[in-house]
């Protein structure tokens, strides 16, 4: 999935080897004035962000049921989309921030000062996020979907450094990139160490509140970050900060296959013909973008001649 200037692009390989192009919409809401606001925009950008993955998946599923059931197209309402973001949010939060802090809280209660308790909060935090990117890429089917992640990096780095959109152009790069929404979580995750870091810890509400209130916060300044540093890499104080984003992506990112490549090629030379008038939209599964538009290089952007084509992940 590759996101363009008013819509996402996606491209997903049926079980038959036919590439599919859809497009989502992005959210008006975070697309709006808002947008240019610091630190209010990372907030934006990450709940769109969670919108557009959560339709990505359901139309990458629909997509790969599709020769079961091909009058089959469900969609997940506005009433589904909101409970699973809801839910996503609280998990994430009761996880990631509520477990370090009550763990902590017997450091606390052992003798240790708030510096030390909220130090250790930190370390818990820290090892509960990598522990979690660490087991589910244990999985098959998610180290299809890193591999198809490396896929997307590689492509957006040859983009940016002006090659052909090509298998042998593209496999030349490296499957990590600086600006990944990887990085983003790691560095929610180091902002939010150093900030609590010098919070007290008393009275218990406090603690407990302080570290949901100010979530959408270290949001914020992290995607300010991570928008700092995606243009200032030759600086050595952003590139040691970064360190660790790039070195968690060597969890979430696999060398992909030819085929992954091939299709992620796709989703990117989809979003720029739609973002340049060259293709039409294609919302909804009556417009699947089986709708021909020239690429940019001379890459098979619909079909892709494979006796035995991947699943699609």
């Amino acid at each position: 999935m590759i996101r363009g200037q008013s819509r996402a692009a996606l491209a997903v390989r049926r079980p038959d080897g036919i590439i599919v192009r859809r497009s989502i919409p992005l959210e008006t809401w975070a697309n709006s004035a808002l947008r240019s606001v610091p630190f209010l925009r990372g907030v934006l950008v990450l709940l769109e962000t969670l919108l557009v993955g959560m339709k990505s998946l359901t139309i990458s599923a629909n997509e790969a049921a599709a020769d079961e059931n091909p009058e089959k197209d469900q969609q997940l309402s506005s009433l589904a989309m909101a409970s699973l973001l809801t839910v996503s949010l609280v998990l994430g939060i009761g996880i990631f921030f509520l477990i370090p802090v009550l763990v902590s809280r017997v450091i606390e209660n052992g003798g240790a000062n708030d510096f030390t308790a909220n130090l250790v909060e930190g370390a818990i935090r820290l090892g509960l996020f990598i522990g979690y990117v660490w087991l589910i890429g244990k999985m098959n089917d998610i180290k299809r979907v890193f591999g198809y992640h490396g896929a997307e990096h590689m492509v957006v780095h040859a983009h940016e450094a002006g090659e052909p959109l090509t298998v042998e152009s593209v496999r030349r790069f490296p499957p990590a990139h600086p600006r990944c929404g990887t990085s983003f979580l790691m560095t929610v995750v180091l902002v939010s160490i150093i900030m609590f870091m010098f919070f007290p810890r008393d009275p218990f509400w406090f603690l407990v509140i302080s570290r949901i209130v100010l979530v959408p916060i270290i949001a914020g300044i992290s995607y300010e970050f991570i928008r700092f540093a995606g243009t200032h890499q030759g600086n050595l104080w952003i590139r040691m900060f970064n360190a660790p984003n790039i070195l968690l992506q060597n969890l979430t990112t696999r060398q992909p296959d030819e085929g992954m490549m091939e299709v992620a090629i796709t989703a990117i030379e989809y979003a720029m013909a739609m973002d340049e008038e060259r293709a039409t939209p294609s919302d909804d599964s009556s417009q699947l973008s089986s709708t021909p538009f020239e690429p940019v290089n001379a890459v098979s952007a619909v079909t892709v001649d494979e006796p035995d084509p991947p699943p699609t992940s």
